[in-house]
């Protein structure tokens, strides 16, 4: 009986990050639109002590990062910026190349003075995490890497042929047309998909998003980002080319039902000092399905 009631008080305290919902960001942080590279981020930064900078995917804004960049803040400074064309960034006509993007996130740094950080990326973000840590390794201290590729890396050309990815190619002025109003039901293809779990995604999470990207221009961005991987690719093989592997270490984070150890073996490709980390019971949308288990494999290597 005494367990039990130890067990319902520590559930009891446990953060609200084992909610699946959007959550707001710490009333400590706050936001603000960063010039960089030709354009507009939108960036939140709280906390205090060494960076650590959080980048998102499609599907989801900087504010996937929420309970983690709370967690975080007790002893680091956090900066989570929307990247370019994506939740409440400016929208430019172009720059939407991985290898651009990192440029727009270096320009965050200076911008805020931050000299060196740590990289936790998901999904595009990990795209414009590589050309960032590779044209950047001055600046970028270590690299909790998360379930999505890199274009142009390891078994690229065959995993873009999988008919599972048919919306890499799905853009276009028609295409943009049929998503428009529709944005909700797009983006339900993917959570659905892409989890373990799709009831895991809640109600106000997917009416959140689809919010977000039904703002104008939104969609027609998201469109590009994906319109960029045939020049990714190229970016990326050049850059390994040339670089060579990087030496930080790198923490290689799979969904136990998405790309699982796979995310190790690609990494492996272009860095030199890689680790594997498994987020049990999770699809693809790691900080919806399984938020403690994410938090816990990052803070554990941004803690070595």
């Amino acid at each position: 009986m005494r367990k039990r009631l130890i067990a319902l008080a520590l559930s009891a305290l446990l953060p609200l990050a084992t909610l699946a919902a959007i959550q707001p960001y710490p009333p400590s942080f706050e936001t603000q639109m960063v010039q960089t590279n030709g354009t507009s981020l939108y960036v939140r930064v709280g906390g205090k002590g060494p960076a650590v900078v959080l980048l998102h995917g499609f599907g989801d804004t900087g504010d996937m990062w929420a309970p983690l960049a709370a967690a975080l803040a007790r002893d680091h400074t956090v900066i989570v910026p929307d990247l370019r064309g994506m939740g409440l960034s400016a929208h430019p006509d172009g720059g939407y190349t991985k290898k651009n993007q990192a440029l727009d996130i270096i320009g965050v740094m200076d911008a805020l003075k931050v000299e060196r950080a740590a990289l936790v990326t998901h999904d595009i973000g990990n795209m414009v995490g590589y050309p960032l840590a590779v044209q950047f390794p001055e600046r970028i201290t270590r690299w909790a890497v998360i379930d999505a590729p890199l274009p142009g890396i390891g078994d690229w050309d065959n995993i873009i042929r999988t008919p599972f990815l048919w919306h890499f190619n799905f853009r276009g002025p028609d295409v943009e047309r049929l998503v428009q109003g529709r944005e909700r039901i797009y983006l339900d293809r993917f959570y659905n998909e892409f989890s373990a779990d799709p009831k895991r995604i809640d109600e106000q999470t997917r009416e959140h998003y689809a919010a977000l990207y039904g703002r104008p221009h939104a969609m027609h961005d998201a469109f590009e980002q994906f319109g960029a991987f045939s020049q990714d690719a190229i970016d990326n093989k050049a850059l390994l080319a040339s670089r060579g592997k990087i030496s930080m270490p790198v923490l290689a984070i799979g969904a136990e039902k998405s790309f699982g150890s796979a995310m190790a073996d690609d990494l492996r490709f272009v860095a030199s000092n890689v680790t594997v980390g498994i987020v049990p019971a999770s699809g693809h949308w790691i900080m919806d399905e399984n938020p403690q288990a994410t938090m816990q494999l990052v803070s554990g290597f941004l803690a070595q």
